[in-house]
């Protein structure tokens, strides 16, 4: 089933040294054509949305400072929602959203206007948990995850959980389920995985928002979700690999569409993007994507962006950044524990900005 994905609030913050060597290392390999051919141009940009692309855009958005001084460019978080309600309101000239297409709901705010989408990163979204003297190969499938999360398995060591791990000494500590309390791409995306993963198991569908068990606890954020699960002995929560990693969690290797056992992380990532079939309009869904070494729980965000634009020097400004993003802005992402764009899918988002014009 390919429908609809999303999503995160990404609080991971380099070190300044490595920050700083990272970004001039970026910075030296750059050229005009990264960002797009323009060359002096003047102006602001101001983008919002996802927060699973925060750190990226930060640190992008400094990067691309050295390429285009006379540039201001901005963007603020506060969820994919928010981003497209931003830019159906002309607040914003970019939006950042886990979601795309646009839902059905929100179609009308757009007022019949064209809407482009540019895809700019991929990540993997992990099963973090805290679990002491558990600190790695934890194993765990869908329908394990969708009665964990359903609150129908309570204990760590509840048969379902111990004969996926043989071996393991696992405690008799309760679960606690740690989730978004805000509406969330991630949310999204993870219980998509649950639909597609675990048909006939997982009774609470898929959406942005989730009607979660009474006893779990809700975090806003991914680092919202990061802290309840690193302050907890025994919580268990979904939470994207570059907030996973900044807060130094444990996370379980979860079985894939392949029927493979595969650790979260940026390469896996790339490799389940690679293996998605991509729409004209570059949406696409690369959660429980085929794949020996695809991690199934992997989302993926877009840049929206209006085809039309009110001035020449708009459009030229978000060619310019748009195409940094997906040009050397991808050497900053590993870095920053996100997944770079597959070759191809890449060189289709370049080949899209080509479609802005005022």
């Amino acid at each position: 089933m390919q429908s609809q994905r999303i999503r995160r609030v990404t609080m991971g913050v380099l070190p300044l040294v490595a920050m700083a060597t990272l970004l001039a290392a970026c910075s030296s390999n750059n050229t005009g054509g990264s960002s797009g051919g323009s060359s002096g141009l003047s102006g602001t940009l101001n983008g919002s949305g996802s927060t699973f692309q925060l750190t990226f855009q930060q640190t992008a958005i400094q990067s691309f400072k050295s390429i285009q001084s006379g540039m201001t460019v901005n963007y603020g978080g506060g969820g994919s929602g928010k981003g497209r309600t931003d830019l159906a309101s002309n607040v914003v000239q970019y939006a950042g959203s886990d979601t795309a297409p646009i839902p059905s709901d929100e179609v009308a705010n757009f007022k019949g206007k064209t809407v482009l989408y540019i895809p700019v990163l991929v990540g993997p979204i992990t099963i973090s948990y805290n679990l002491p003297g558990i600190k790695s190969g934890l194993k765990l499938d869908a329908p394990t995850i969708a009665d964990i999360f359903q609150g129908k398995i309570t204990k760590w060591n509840a048969s379902q959980i111990a004969s996926l791990n043989p071996g393991v000494k696992l405690p008799s500590t309760s679960i606690t389920i740690a989730r978004r309390s805000d509406s969330s791409g991630t949310t999204q995306n993870f219980s998509e995985f649950l639909v597609e993963g675990a048909p006939g198991v997982w009774k609470l569908g898929s959406s942005s928002t989730i009607n979660w068990p009474a006893t779990s606890r809700g975090g806003n954020g991914n680092g919202g979700v990061a802290q309840i699960v690193k302050s907890t002995t025994g919580a268990v929560g979904y939470v994207d690999y570059a907030d996973a990693k900044a807060s130094g969690l444990t996370w379980a290797t979860v079985k894939n569409k392949d029927g493979n056992y595969v650790a979260p992380s940026t390469q896996s990532a790339t490799e389940a993007a690679d293996n998605v079939s991509v729409n004209s309009n570059l949406t696409f869904a690369a959660v429980w994507a085929s794949g020996a070494q695809s991690y199934p729980i992997t989302y993926q965000s877009w840049d929206l962006v209006y085809q039309k634009q009110s001035s020449s020097n708009t459009v030229k400004m978000l060619q310019a950044y748009l195409g940094y993003l997906v040009g050397d802005g991808q050497k900053l992402l590993p870095e920053l524990g996100y997944a770079p764009l597959p070759a191809s899918l890449d060189q289709k988002a370049k080949s899209e900005l080509s479609k802005i014009s005022s």
